[in-house]
Protein backbone atom coordinates (compact mmCIF):
# COMPACT_ATOMS: atom_id res chain seq x y z
CA UNK A 1 0.00 0.00 0.00
CA UNK A 2 1.43 3.40 -1.15
CA UNK A 3 2.53 5.71 2.08
CA UNK A 4 2.87 9.02 -0.18
CA UNK A 5 0.43 11.31 0.59
CA UNK A 6 -0.87 9.81 4.04
CA UNK A 7 -0.30 11.20 7.43
CA UNK A 8 2.28 10.04 9.58
CA UNK A 9 1.56 7.10 12.22
CA UNK A 10 0.58 8.48 15.84
CA UNK A 11 3.75 7.67 18.24
CA UNK A 12 4.94 8.76 21.37
CA UNK A 13 8.37 7.48 22.20
CA UNK A 14 11.41 8.57 24.01
CA UNK A 15 14.23 9.90 22.48
CA UNK A 16 18.47 11.39 22.90
CA UNK A 17 18.38 14.92 21.79
CA UNK A 18 20.92 17.74 22.87
CA UNK A 19 22.22 15.74 25.56
CA UNK A 20 19.00 14.92 26.79
CA UNK A 21 16.30 11.97 27.10
CA UNK A 22 13.37 13.64 26.09
CA UNK A 23 9.74 12.57 24.96
CA UNK A 24 8.70 12.94 21.04
CA UNK A 25 5.21 12.95 19.59
CA UNK A 26 3.83 13.19 16.32
CA UNK A 27 1.88 15.85 17.41
CA UNK A 28 5.35 17.64 18.47
CA UNK A 29 6.44 16.71 15.11
CA UNK A 30 3.25 18.82 12.87
CA UNK A 31 3.82 22.50 11.69
CA UNK A 32 7.12 22.22 10.44
CA UNK A 33 8.74 19.88 7.57
CA UNK A 34 10.02 16.79 9.04
CA UNK A 35 12.58 14.45 7.74
CA UNK A 36 12.56 10.49 9.33
CA UNK A 37 15.61 8.55 8.66
CA UNK A 38 15.22 5.12 9.38
CA UNK A 39 18.21 2.31 10.04
CA UNK A 40 18.90 -0.57 11.55
CA UNK A 41 21.03 -0.95 14.66
CA UNK A 42 22.85 1.34 16.68
CA UNK A 43 26.81 0.69 16.60
CA UNK A 44 26.69 -0.70 13.39
CA UNK A 45 28.80 -0.04 9.93
CA UNK A 46 26.72 1.78 6.93
CA UNK A 47 23.95 3.39 9.62
CA UNK A 48 27.18 5.66 11.58
CA UNK A 49 28.08 7.00 7.86
CA UNK A 50 24.56 8.08 6.60
CA UNK A 51 23.82 9.65 9.94
CA UNK A 52 26.97 11.45 10.28
CA UNK A 53 26.07 12.76 6.23
CA UNK A 54 22.74 14.10 7.72
CA UNK A 55 24.77 15.63 10.36
CA UNK A 56 26.45 17.24 7.61
CA UNK A 57 23.34 18.92 6.12
CA UNK A 58 21.50 19.31 9.40
CA UNK A 59 21.98 23.09 9.71
CA UNK A 60 20.83 23.61 6.21
CA UNK A 61 18.03 21.73 6.60
CA UNK A 62 17.27 23.24 9.77
CA UNK A 63 17.37 26.53 7.36
CA UNK A 64 14.57 24.74 4.74
CA UNK A 65 12.43 24.98 8.45
CA UNK A 66 12.85 21.08 8.62
CA UNK A 67 13.65 19.33 11.58
CA UNK A 68 14.98 15.97 11.34
CA UNK A 69 14.32 12.55 13.31
CA UNK A 70 16.49 9.35 12.66
CA UNK A 71 14.91 6.18 14.01
CA UNK A 72 15.94 2.95 14.91
CA UNK A 73 14.71 -0.18 17.52
CA UNK A 74 17.22 0.32 20.09
CA UNK A 75 16.53 2.48 22.85
CA UNK A 76 16.95 6.23 23.36
CA UNK A 77 19.75 4.84 26.16
CA UNK A 78 22.02 3.03 23.60
CA UNK A 79 21.26 6.41 21.18
CA UNK A 80 23.03 8.31 24.33
CA UNK A 81 25.73 5.82 24.29
CA UNK A 82 26.44 5.45 20.49
CA UNK A 83 26.67 9.19 20.50
CA UNK A 84 29.05 9.88 23.55
CA UNK A 85 31.50 6.77 22.11
CA UNK A 86 31.46 7.50 18.21
CA UNK A 87 32.86 10.11 16.76
CA UNK A 88 30.40 10.01 13.53
CA UNK A 89 27.53 9.71 15.70
CA UNK A 90 28.96 12.49 18.27
CA UNK A 91 28.16 15.19 15.30
CA UNK A 92 24.57 14.75 15.42
CA UNK A 93 22.36 17.64 16.63
CA UNK A 94 19.12 16.46 15.45
CA UNK A 95 16.79 13.86 17.71
CA UNK A 96 17.10 10.13 17.92
CA UNK A 97 14.06 8.28 18.21
CA UNK A 98 13.82 4.84 20.21
CA UNK A 99 11.75 2.27 18.33
CA UNK A 100 12.08 -0.53 20.91
CA UNK A 101 8.74 -1.86 20.28
CA UNK A 102 8.72 -1.28 16.49
CA UNK A 103 5.72 0.84 16.27
CA UNK A 104 7.23 3.04 14.42
CA UNK A 105 8.98 1.17 11.96
CA UNK A 106 5.54 -0.35 11.42
CA UNK A 107 3.67 2.52 10.93
CA UNK A 108 6.10 3.51 8.40
CA UNK A 109 6.23 0.22 7.00
CA UNK A 110 9.86 -0.52 7.05
CA UNK A 111 10.20 -3.25 9.76
CA UNK A 112 11.87 -6.30 9.44
CA UNK A 113 9.92 -8.37 11.54
CA UNK A 114 12.06 -11.77 11.72
CA UNK A 115 15.27 -9.46 12.88
CA UNK A 116 13.62 -6.73 15.08
CA UNK A 117 15.03 -3.95 12.68
CA UNK A 118 13.57 -1.20 10.44
CA UNK A 119 15.01 -1.07 6.62
CA UNK A 120 16.75 1.89 5.84
CA UNK A 121 13.91 4.32 5.19
CA UNK A 122 13.82 7.95 4.16
CA UNK A 123 10.28 9.70 4.38
CA UNK A 124 10.28 13.64 4.45
CA UNK A 125 6.71 14.75 5.48
CA UNK A 126 5.11 18.21 5.66
CA UNK A 127 3.98 20.70 8.24
CA UNK A 128 0.70 18.57 8.21
CA UNK A 129 2.31 15.58 8.76
CA UNK A 130 1.55 14.31 5.22
CA UNK A 131 4.14 11.82 3.69
CA UNK A 132 5.86 13.67 0.27
CA UNK A 133 8.57 11.58 -0.28
CA UNK A 134 9.08 7.70 0.94
CA UNK A 135 12.70 6.17 -0.22
CA UNK A 136 13.34 2.65 1.35
CA UNK A 137 16.92 0.90 1.04
CA UNK A 138 18.07 -2.57 1.21
CA UNK A 139 20.55 -2.74 4.51
CA UNK A 140 23.80 -2.68 2.29
CA UNK A 141 23.09 0.32 0.47
CA UNK A 142 23.61 3.56 2.03
CA UNK A 143 22.01 6.81 1.76
CA UNK A 144 22.87 10.32 0.39
CA UNK A 145 21.64 13.45 2.56
CA UNK A 146 22.50 16.14 -0.28
CA UNK A 147 19.79 14.01 -2.52
CA UNK A 148 17.82 14.70 0.23
CA UNK A 149 17.89 17.92 0.56
CA UNK A 150 17.61 18.27 -3.05
CA UNK A 151 13.84 16.63 -2.70
CA UNK A 152 12.85 18.86 -0.22
CA UNK A 153 13.55 22.02 -1.94
CA UNK A 154 11.56 20.37 -4.47
CA UNK A 155 8.96 19.39 -2.21
CA UNK A 156 8.62 23.09 -0.80
CA UNK A 157 8.46 24.58 -4.39
CA UNK A 158 5.48 22.33 -5.67
CA UNK A 159 3.67 22.93 -1.93
CA UNK A 160 4.17 26.57 -2.48
CA UNK A 161 3.58 27.35 -6.52
CA UNK A 162 0.25 25.32 -7.00
CA UNK A 163 0.32 23.68 -10.44
CA UNK A 164 4.13 23.39 -10.81
CA UNK A 165 6.12 20.05 -11.07
CA UNK A 166 9.43 19.85 -10.77
CA UNK A 167 11.30 17.43 -13.19
CA UNK A 168 14.04 15.03 -13.11
CA UNK A 169 17.33 16.03 -11.02
CA UNK A 170 15.54 19.61 -10.61
CA UNK A 171 17.83 21.84 -8.43
CA UNK A 172 16.57 25.25 -6.83
CA UNK A 173 16.55 27.87 -9.74
CA UNK A 174 16.21 25.74 -12.06
CA UNK A 175 12.92 25.46 -14.68
CA UNK A 176 9.85 24.13 -13.68
CA UNK A 177 7.13 22.18 -15.58
CA UNK A 178 3.02 23.69 -15.46
CA UNK A 179 1.52 20.43 -16.89
CA UNK A 180 -0.90 21.35 -20.08
CA UNK A 181 -2.32 19.85 -23.30
CA UNK A 182 0.41 22.19 -24.75
CA UNK A 183 3.31 19.91 -23.25
CA UNK A 184 2.13 16.56 -23.92
CA UNK A 185 4.10 14.72 -26.06
CA UNK A 186 7.06 17.85 -26.51
CA UNK A 187 9.29 17.10 -23.75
Amino acid sequence: MAIINKSIPEFTTDAFHDGELKTVTSDDVKGKWSIFVFYPADFTFVCPTELEDMAKHYDELKALGVEVYSVSTDTHFAHAAWHASSDAIGKIKFPMLGDPTGKISRGFDVMIEEDGLALRGTFLADPDGIIKVAEIHDLGIGRSAKDMVRKVKAAQYVAANDGEVCPAAWEEGQETLTPSLDLVGKI
